[in-house]
């Protein structure tokens, strides 16, 4: 089943995507490190978590490249080095994005919810799909494919769920950022092609779920 040279085929759309996104925000990312804004990654996420009476989240440094994320359970929103310190669009346009995780969290933004209720069952459905499927297509039992597919539809929800998560945090970000004089309308240009490349990143991960499920669903009605 791994090797099979139809899967490649369900999915080259998907990874011809998520290769374009990727060398898309590492030249975006270049780009934006290249310009200096008026204060630090830390600096703007915390002016824009403070005006949303948001002092109660906390912001820390991480290792890591783009490893940046909001934790909803701890209150924490976590900036990879580069952008914590850094004093150019890309950190303050990545800081300003996880900022708006983080404001989505305190009115209640339902997809988040959702996103979140979604985490333990999408990351079983990832993990333990798999282990029916290999058995069920080892052991040609169609329970077990039927099963598996189910589970790893979850995922695929998950997954689907996320996308207006991500769109609407870069939005927010994009707003706030010209709101508060963080960086001016002028310059906006390069902070909307890194999120709009990360976003895209979404995109492909997304499809390459989808036609993985249709992958599946095809291989069960071949058997």
């Amino acid at each position: 089943m791994f090797f099979d040279p139809l899967y490649f085929v369900y999915i080259a759309p998907a990874l011809l995507l998520a290769f374009l996104a990727q060398m898309w925000i590492s030249a975006a990312y270049r780009r934006g490190q290249a310009h200096p804004a008026a204060m630090s990654g830390y600096a703007a996420a915390r002016q824009i978590l403070d005006a949303a009476h948001l002092q109660n989240v906390e912001i820390e440094p991480v290792p890591g490249h783009l490893s940046d994320h909001y934790d909803s359970r701890d209150k924490v929103l976590r900036l990879s080095d580069d952008v914590y310190h850094g004093r150019n669009l890309a950190a303050v346009g990545i800081a300003a994005h996880e900022a708006g995780h983080a404001i989505q969290d305190s009115v209640g933004y339902a997809p988040l919810i959702v996103r979140n209720l979604a985490v333990p069952i999408a990351n079983f459905g990832s993990n333990f799909s798999m282990i029916l499927l290999v058995l069920g297509f080892i052991f040609a039992q169609h329970y077990l494919i039927l099963a598996g597919i189910i589970l790893f539809s979850a995922f695929v929800v998950f997954q689907i769920v996320n996308l207006p998560v991500e769109f609407n945090a870069s939005s927010r970000a994009k707003a706030l950022l010209v709101d508060y004089g963080i960086v001016p309308q002028d310059e906006m240009g390069t902070v909307r092609s890194i999120l709009w490349a990360a976003a895209l990143t979404y995109v492909a991960a997304t499809l390459q779920s989808i036609l993985t499920l249709l992958y599946y669903i095809t291989r069960m009605r071949d058997r």
